[in-house]
């Protein structure tokens, strides 16, 4: 599946302002995943390792409905530790390729108080486009 990258002020750096599905997919909205393992808990207190699983739980999410990472269109994340988020950049980078290539979502970041899950330092949630 091909989507329509939509930058109206130019192309942005680690994300697209806007994508278009093509017709014909079928969309998936991934509810919110943290670095939980099967039983539900969330382990290491590392920011990175945390983003790669909760990416991890995230894909599978869409694999399950037959998609794959170039699949997502629309990802926020939220954090609770902004600075925390920003030192992280270079490593969630190389998380980022590994997992996802060079397909960029349009995304947002947002810093909260809080999350759900007890020891989550973020939690993500993704809308995909699958094929039909």
């Amino acid at each position: 599946m091909t989507w329509e990258i939509i930058n109206p002020r130019g192309q942005p750096k680690g994300w697209n302002d806007g994508l278009l599905a093509p017709a014909g997919g079928r969309v998936l909205f991934v509810a919110g995943q943290t670095a939980s393992d099967a039983s539900g808990a969330v382990q290491p207190n590392d920011f990175v390792t945390q983003f790669r699983l909760a990416l991890t739980n995230s894909l599978a999410v869409v694999k399950a409905a037959g998609g794959k990472p170039t699949d997502i269109g629309r990802m926020t994340v939220y954090v609770l530790d902004m600075q925390g988020y920003r030192a992280s950049r270079t490593a969630l980078g190389a998380v980022w390729k590994e997992l996802m290539g060079r397909h960029y979502p349009a995304m947002a970041l947002v810093e909260v108080s809080a999350l759900l899950d007890e020891h989550a330092l973020l939690e993500m949630e993704t809308t995909a486009v699958v094929p039909a």
